[in-house]
C-alpha cells in the first residue's frame, strides 16, 4: 500500500504536529514500510488458527506473574495531582480549548 505525502500532512496535522519537507518525506516512507508489511500479514492463512485472548499462553497452574487479578483498588492520587496543576476545579482540570483549529 502507497501513503502519499498529502496523507501523512493530513495525519500530522490531526496531531497538530508540525513537519518540515524532510521529516514528512521520512515519515511517508516509514509508514509505507508498515503498511506494506501489514498487507504481507494480511496474506497469510489464518483459517485454522484460534482466536486468542492472551498472548502469554498459561500452562495449567502456571501464572505469569505480570498478570494479576483484575480487582479494583482505591487510588488516593488526585489531591496530590490537582494539587500540582495550575488551573485545576476540584476533580477536574482546566485545559485550554483545542476543539477550534
Amino acid at each position: 500500500m502507497k501513503i502519499s505525502r498529502e496523507e501523512v500532512l493530513r495525519v500530522a496535522d490531526l496531531a497538530h504536529l508540525e513537519l518540515s519537507p524532510e521529516e514528512a518525506e521520512t515519515y511517508r516512507s516509514q509508514l509505507d514500510e508498515i503498511l506494506s508489511y501489514v498487507g504481507k500479514l494480511e496474506e497469510l492463512d489464518v483459517s485454522r488458527v484460534e482466536p486468542m485472548t492472551q498472548v502469554l499462553v498459561n500452562p495449567p497452574g502456571d501464572r505469569h506473574p505480570e498478570l494479576r487479578d483484575d480487582r479494583p483498588r482505591p487510588c488516593h492520587v488526585a489531591p496530590e495531582v490537582l494539587g500540582q496543576a495550575p488551573e485545576a476545579k476540584k476533580p477536574f482540570f482546566r485545559v485550554p480549548k483545542v476543539i477550534e483549529r
